[in-house]
C-alpha cells in the first residue's frame, strides 16, 4: 500500500466532499472517480505484491530442495 494513493484517495474525498458542500454535482462526481481510481491502484499494488511474494515464496522451497537433494548426493558418496 502506497503513501501516495493514501493521499490520492483523501485528496478525492475532500474534492467530493467540496462538491457536496457547493452543490457541484460536476465536482463532487470528479472527487468520487479519483477517490476510486487512486483506491483500485492500491488494490492493485497490493494483489502485485501478493503474488510477488508467493512467487519468492514457491522459489525459496525449490531452492531449498535443490540443496537438500544435493547434500544427500555427496552424502552418499
Amino acid at each position: 500500500m502506497s503513501i501516495e494513493e493514501k493521499i490520492d484517495q483523501a485528496k478525492g474525498a475532500a474534492k467530493e466532499g467540496v462538491g457536496k458542500l457547493t452543490g457541484d454535482k460536476k465536482i463532487e462526481k470528479e472527487g468520487a472517480a479519483e477517490k476510486a481510481a487512486a483506491k483500485v491502484k492500491e488494490v492493485a499494488e497490493d494483489v502485485k505484491d501478493a503474488i510477488e511474494g508467493t512467487i519468492d515464496g514457491v522459489k525459496n522451497i525449490i531452492n531449498k530442495d535443490k540443496k537438500t537433494q544435493l547434500l544427500q548426493i555427496k552424502s552418499f558418496f
